[in-house]
């Protein structure tokens, strides 16, 4: 546990290819995968307005929730693509900790003297942060919001009573509730 961040809870991959990256994780038995195919994310990229487009798929071995994401054409400057410029092969970008209140965080963060730098800003939700001295893997600030709480408890649900083979590529409709359950 960070004694900054609290709990890491998701481990973040930046993958060039989704259904590679799922077929690495199915190989070594974590699934089931949720899919959501393309979604378009205004933000801040190093404090500067930006539009990601990415397509994301999550799954759960056991409390760690593991996501990939991929970039997609068209976007903005963004950490994905700036990830995969360094590592053409993908990796571990992130790892993410539950926040209450993202903006408090980063004010109390800041106050404590906390050596950090916003890397990428959804306004109203997560915050990826890189410590100025020390760059490497992000700490994504993962706001407890009710959609993503959902899509974790029911990924964590999903894993444990998955049996390794049924249908191992879930597509969700990230426009709708989390529902991971349906399937």
């Amino acid at each position: 546990m960070s004694k900054i961040y609290g709990p890491m809870i998701q481990q973040g991959y930046i993958v060039p290819d989704l259904q590679a990256g799922m077929a690495h994780w199915l190989a070594r038995g974590v699934g089931p995968w949720y899919v959501i195919p393309a979604v378009t994310i205004d933000g801040l990229h190093y404090g500067k307005p930006t539009v990601c487009h990415i397509t994301a798929a999550f799954a759960c071995s056991g409390d760690q929730q593991i996501e990939l994401i991929a970039p997609l054409e068209g976007s903005g400057p963004n950490i994905y693509s700036d990830y995969l410029a360094a590592n053409p092969e993908g990796g571990m970008q992130h790892l993410a900790a539950w926040c209450d209140d993202v903006d408090a965080k980063l004010a109390e963060l800041e106050a404590a003297g906390v050596d950090f730098v916003v890397a990428q800003r959804y306004p109203g939700s997560h915050a990826y942060l890189d410590v100025a001295g020390s760059p490497g893997v992000m700490i994504q600030l993962m706001p407890t919001i009710q959609r993503y709480l959902d899509l974790y408890n029911n990924g964590v649900a999903a894993s444990a009573k998955w049996d390794g083979r049924t249908d191992p590529i879930r597509v969700m409709d990230w426009t709708h509730p989390v529902d991971v359950d349906a399937h």
